[in-house]
């Protein structure tokens, strides 16, 4: 029997791929079983929302995938009749400006194996390669906290069936999920029926003027979602009836081309060569958990959820998903954490995925009913969501404003409680590097805590004091920051370009970041704290203005002369807790004590005390 693995994970698709490498990062080992031969060599998933590409940006993952990719920022509406020719209806910004705030206001489209090589080049970098050909049979429940899951799998090439010993499974095995069949009470609940769809990617000679745009084409035919594609390719979403999945893929495949054809009539459309082809039934379902009672088997991605792919967000939310569990198992493992913080990973995405339901119900309902006009409205109404800034209710993570803080005393700030934060521009005080704020921190699995104060040099004091404190080993952030320095990730090529150490020197759990208004001029990082100094990465220069706002007033509203905001920002990047403080001159040490009490309450209420 094998050595005991930390993490096991069933699945080497993005999700899967995804939870190893974030994993990876934070320290934790992992052994990734997949019973495919090799990765996705063509067809499934091929859309990125704004918010993934964030997220791979952050990763030092996403420019390959840029390099490649092909960008849509425009979504087409056409429409034909019995007595109108094919016509187009509407052409909309898919992310409009004033809708919603992004850094990458676009889709992303690229083939499933080329993001999922990029994962698996990280992941060789890290001395990690995936088990292939090794199918997952079941696992043995553990009887005790302490006792270690037996996972049983099927070596395919020798036929031998086999066993490895791990702390926790994790199943990122597709709509199908055997991990999943193995959780008592996990069930998938919803449509049972679902719709069929046929997929065709294809390079496709023709006329029809937007085909580098999202298009949605609805003909008394039927109707059409054409997507472009890298390497000059066109995705074609059709749905069928029921009984063509009885058909030959062969027969599915000439009535899909045909149809396009009737449906994009009078453009006509020359096939220079098909790349893939596949039939598959959607429907809107999600697991009624996603983990087993003892919170040491969890499910993610398909596995989970299930819904059509008209929206491109099966592969976004699946990524998310593990990306929300990753540094919950990583404190875990590591016994940073109380118990109550993994069971945030079922609560924050099973609301996620019912979310993702009830929109895509809405979407495919007005998509099959052929009414642009309303699909349009749907997708307006619902795109923040779609891509991918999905907001958490208040937990032990987010925890909400309390009423001295309701009275208006953010005036202006759009941060809150569970969501994500916006782009904002600030200068890097040590190089005088233009940054985006939300990116320029790399995920190390660390928290990051900012404090946002008009003036460093008035209030040194109190920030010394502050930093005293939040060092001392008898306190919460003391001693997890002590404890989490025995855990060392193995160091990669990447990292001497990323140096981590220039953000987890002074903590590996803790990024401490200055934003000040404060000209450059007027303060040395000398002039600051001792923790502060050995973070000299994280402080910055809020001098650059967007719409004649700050990054300070967009983030957290007007900071007077005598306040300071100090902002939790969670290890995924969501906001976890903010607060403002009043700060006078001959109370540093009042107000510093405050600031340490809270920045403790909220904190143990998650971590090991």
């Amino acid at each position: 029997m094998d050595t005991v693995n930390q993490v096991t994970i069933v699945g080497a698709g993005p999700a899967g791929l995804m939870l190893a490498c974030t994993l990876l990062r934070y320290g934790i080992q992992v052994t990734i079983l997949d019973d495919r031969p090799s990765s996705t060599a063509t067809g499934r998933a091929d859309g990125l929302q704004p918010k993934t590409i964030e997220t791979l940006k952050q990763l030092g993952l996403a420019d390959a995938l840029l390099e490649k990719g092909v960008k849509v920022y425009d979504i087409c509406f056409w429409k034909s009749t019995a007595t109108e020719e094919l016509h187009r209806t509407a052409r909309e910004i898919h992310y409009p400006t004033d809708v919603v705030d992004l850094l990458d206001p676009h889709l992303l489209l690229i083939h499933q194996g080329m993001i999922e090589d990029v994962f698996i080049q990280d992941l060789k970098a890290r001395g990690v390669e995936v088990q292939r050909n090794s199918s997952f049979l079941r696992f043995e429940k553990p009887t005790s906290e302490n006792e270690d899951i037996h996972v049983e799998y099927q070596d395919l090439q020798s036929g031998k069936t086999k066993i490895l010993k791990t702390k926790y499974l994790v199943g990122c095995d597709g709509a199908h999920s055997n991990v999943r069949k193995c959780i008592d009470g996990a069930e998938m609940e919803g449509d049972q029926s679902g719709s069929v769809w046929g997929i065709l990617d294809a390079v496709i000679e023709t006329k029809f003027p937007d085909l580098w745009s999202k298009t949605v084409v609805h003909s008394e035919k039927g109707a059409i979602l054409a997507i472009p594609r890298e390497r000059n390719m066109t995705r074609l979403y059709i749905e069928l009836q029921d009984t063509a999945e009885k058909d030959s893929k062969e027969v599915v495949q000439d009535f899909v081309m045909k149809r396009a054809e009737d449906i994009f009539s009078p453009y006509e459309l020359i096939w220079k060569r098909i790349e893939w082809f596949a039939v598959y039934r959607f429907g809107q379902r999600s697991a009624k958990r996603f983990s087993d009672d003892t919170q040491r088997v969890f499910i993610v991605g398909d596995a989970a959820h299930t819904h059509s792919p008209k929206a491109a967000q099966g592969m976004n939310v699946s990524m998310h998903d593990s990306f929300n569990l990753s540094w919950k198992l990583a404190l875990t493992i590591k016994s940073l954490a109380l118990p109550s913080l993994l069971q945030t990973y079922t609560e924050e995405r099973q609301a996620v995925a019912l979310d993702l339901l009830a929109f895509d119900f809405e979407h495919a309902n007005a998509y099959s009913a052929g009414d642009p006009e309303a699909l349009a409205e749907n997708f307006a109404q619902n795109v923040r969501f779609i891509s991918g800034l999905a907001e958490y209710g208040e937990n032990i993570l987010n925890i909400g404003e309390v009423a001295a803080r309701k009275n208006d005393q953010r005036r202006g700030g759009v941060l809150k409680p569970g969501a994500l934060l916006p782009p904002a521009r600030v200068t890097r005080y040590i190089d005088a590097n233009p940054v985006d704020l939300q990116l320029d921190i790399p995920l190390l699995g660390q928290f990051r805590i900012f404090f946002f104060l008009p003036d460093v040099l008035r209030f040194s004091g109190c920030l010394e004091y502050i930093f005293q404190k939040l060092s001392d080993p008898t306190r919460v952030l003391g001693r997890i920051s002590a404890a989490a320095h025995s855990f060392t990730p193995r160091e990669t090529e990447m990292d001497e370009y990323i140096q981590p150490n220039r953000y987890i020197g002074v903590s590996k759990m803790f990024t401490y970041a200055l934003v000040t208004k404060m000209n450059k001029k007027k303060f040395e990082i000398a002039n600051l704290p001792m923790s502060l100094q050995n973070s000299r990465w994280t402080i910055y220069v809020d001098d650059i203005c967007k719409d004649e706002k700050s990054c300070t007033n967009k983030w957290v509203g007007d900071v007077e002369d005598d306040q300071m905001v100090v902002l939790n920002v969670r290890p995924d990047g969501y906001v976890g807790s903010l607060k403002m403080f009043h700060i006078m001159s001959n109370e540093s040490e009042d107000v510093g004590d405050e600031v340490v009490y809270w920045l403790q309450e909220y904190y143990g209420g998650f971590l090991k005390n």
